[in-house]
């Protein structure tokens, strides 16, 4: 498994928050939904994404793509200083400043959501809505903000999602999501591949000819009783040069990026699947459920049980659905 297939295969969208923006100016909406993650692409003029803290005002042009890392809060306006009028929520819930509802005034159709039906500003919007722990490791390499060019991996997705995102056909939900998967994938494919791209450690070590082959036996069969010899021999190096490579490429000892792995995909299948405990520890390479407890325990500061017990409820309020 690639670093980029690992991103997604695990807890992907699943009815994620996906409309359409027509605004006339003047306008400026306040984004405070928490998400872990969120998609945006101007299809007509031009939009200003403030965020709160870190990085400055960027103007997204056409065909451009921007990622904005949550949870911290930002604004999408027509120019960098219009000050907001609204107020996003979690589960897109959406207000006045003075906690007015307006998703209903404001619906233009379905999945659309603006000020003007004929609004000379449309800007696409796809937010992740789950926040899932096996790519953590990813989205917190990300900048809070990033804006890929317009490129030629990403045209036609947005072309399609541009004309699949007012359709209301049977499964239309499933599509959409799926097309947000595909588009945050070429996005990072394409923002890992510019040159002088500041990419994590683990990503950049599964081109190396004796790490990458490490980390792909890791990440496909985490369950296996790894050690660092049975590794190395895979790898076809002594265990002492791939302990010393692999620290040094990926920041941490094989075993202890091992547990990290086991962990990250067990807090997963505690989130979306209805396996038990034991279960889940034996399917990341715990044989004993104390074990499990106690490695789980050690990491997150609670049990598996409380873990899946403390998960919140997500709740969703899309505009046009």
């Amino acid at each position: 498994m690639d670093p980029l297939a690992g991103l997604l295969d695990g807890p992907r969208a699943r009815g994620a928050f996906l409309l359409r923006m027509v605004m006339e100016p003047p306008w400026a909406v306040r984004v405070a939904d928490h998400a872990p993650i969120c998609l945006m692409s101007v299809t007509r003029d031009a939009a200003w994404i403030v965020p709160s803290e870190g990085a400055g005002p960027v103007r997204l042009e056409p065909g451009e793509v921007a990622v904005v890392r949550g949870p911290h809060p930002y604004t999408v306006a027509d120019a960098a200083t219009t000050e907001p009028h609204a107020l996003v929520g979690p589960g897109g819930h959406c207000t006045t400043l003075h906690g007015e509802p307006l998703s209903q005034e404001m619906v233009l159709g379905v999945r659309t959501w603006g000020n003007a039906a004929q609004g000379s500003t449309a800007v696409l919007v796809g937010t992740y809505l789950m926040d899932g722990e096996i790519s953590r490791r990813l989205f917190d390499a990300l900048p809070p903000l990033l804006r890929l060019p317009a490129a030629d991996r990403t045209g036609p997705l947005l072309r399609l999602l541009d004309t699949e995102i007012t359709r209301d056909e049977p499964g239309q939900h499933v599509v959409l999501d799926r097309l947000l998967d595909l588009l945050l994938i070429a996005v990072l494919r394409g923002w890992f591949a510019r040159p002088g791209a500041e990419a994590p450690a683990w990503y950049r070590a599964m081109g190396d000819p004796v790490v990458g082959v490490a980390l792909r036996l890791l990440r496909d069969d985490p369950a296996h009783p790894w050690t660092v010899a049975s590794l190395a021999g895979r790898a076809g190096v002594s265990r002492a040069g791939l302990a010393r490579r692999f620290t040094e490429l990926v920041g941490e000892p094989p075993m202890a990026y091992l547990t990290g792995w086991r962990l990250a995909l067990a807090a997963d299948l505690l989130r979306e699947s209805d396996a038990t405990v034991e279960a889940v520890g034996r399917k990341v390479g715990y044989s004993a459920p104390f074990a499990f407890s106690t490695a789980f325990k050690r990491v997150r500061g609670v049990s598996p049980q409380e873990y899946r017990g403390n998960l919140p409820e997500r709740q969703q309020n899309l505009p046009g659905r």
